[in-house]
């Protein structure tokens, strides 16, 4: 469960602005709702909300909740105040009819924000405190025998199946890559992965998100219809429960275009993502967190990992 920190509380007078950032910076309900099911974990608090209100009272609903229940969910609100701050590309309603004027105003709300942001640093200083003892504890488990070598075997395994033209038996010992691969990082896999024709599926939980996996590694790109198959099984769970999809060979771009607009539930990796991983030049979770992260700022469902580390440099 989520605390608050000892004797500190977020003045009320802070809470107009990101009311008024979710409001304007979304224009379409289904925007919103992909934001805030990528952008908060407790299901508890997404089950809350009631879709068929208009969009300001949902958000404010939303935002008087955590704040009311602030020994509970104090750092998701930061967490959504911070990420909400975060949001640079008003495109998407510059698309709209008077796109600029409504594109002004988001943006004068977001700047709005930040600054009320600026004031709340003893607060955001925890969680930053937090991700940096994260990264830490990662960078100490890497250096950990067990882990590089079980890293470097699941790495070499990996090479070892790109020269590999049985598409079945490569199928069968990329799932185990997979299900080492989560393993180790304590992704609690809940369901065995297990080849479905040439299909990998699984579950796993992540952020206290539960998330369902399907994986594919074929010649062809991944295609609008076959992301369309994890799609409609999200379609069938919790709200909160996100989908990744895992294509080595990477994805054609009208699957890209069709699953990046309206609810944009799953995240996408491809065979560099996962070789990076493998190589330890980024962990999983990091990169769950800052692929997670572009979709809900920018609808990037696909955020390669040569950008995250491009820039990181």
């Amino acid at each position: 469960m989520e605390t608050r920190l000892p004797g500190k509380r977020i003045a009320p007078a802070a809470l107009h602005a990101p009311k008024e950032a979710l409001a304007l910076v979304f224009w379409y309900k289904s925007d919103l709702r992909s934001f805030l099911t990528q952008c908060l974990t407790d299901p508890n608090v997404l089950a809350r909300l009631n879709w068929q209100d208009y969009k300001r009272t949902i958000v404010a609903q939303l935002v008087d909740y955590l704040s009311q229940n602030e020994d509970v969910y104090q750092r998701q609100l930061l967490r959504l105040m911070s990420e909400v701050a975060r949001i640079q590309d008003f495109s998407h309603l510059e698309r709209l009819e008077d796109g600029k004027v409504k594109a002004k105003q988001a943006r004068a709300a977001v700047e709005a924000l930040r600054t009320q942001i600026a004031g709340l640093d003893e607060f955001l200083e925890e969680e930053r405190e937090i991700e940096r003892r994260r990264q830490a504890a990662y960078e100490r488990i890497l250096r950990t025998d067990a882990v590089r070598q079980a890293l470097e075997r699941l790495s070499k395994e990996f090479c070892d199946l790109l020269s590999n033209n049985d598409p079945h038996g490569r199928g069968y010992r990329l799932e185990r890559i997979l299900r080492d691969l989560f393993d180790l990082f304590d992704l609690d896999p809940k369901a065995s992965f297990k080849i479905t024709g040439e299909q990998i599926d699984g579950a796993f939980t992540f952020a206290n998100t539960d998330y369902l996996l399907e994986a594919k590694w074929q010649k062809d790109l991944v295609r609008a219809e076959d992301l369309d198959s994890l799609a409609g099984k999200l379609s069938r769970k919790l709200d909160n429960t996100l989908g990744l999809y895992i294509a080595i060979n990477g994805y054609s771009e009208d699957g890209i275009r069709a699953h990046s607009s309206g609810r944009r539930l799953i995240l996408l990796m491809d065979g560099s993502d996962l070789m990076a991983v493998l190589e330890g030049r980024i962990d999983l979770v990091q990169l769950l967190l800052r692929k997670r992260r572009a979709a809900a700022q920018t609808g990037n469902i696909y955020l390669r990992v040569h950008e995250i580390l491009m820039g990181d440099a």
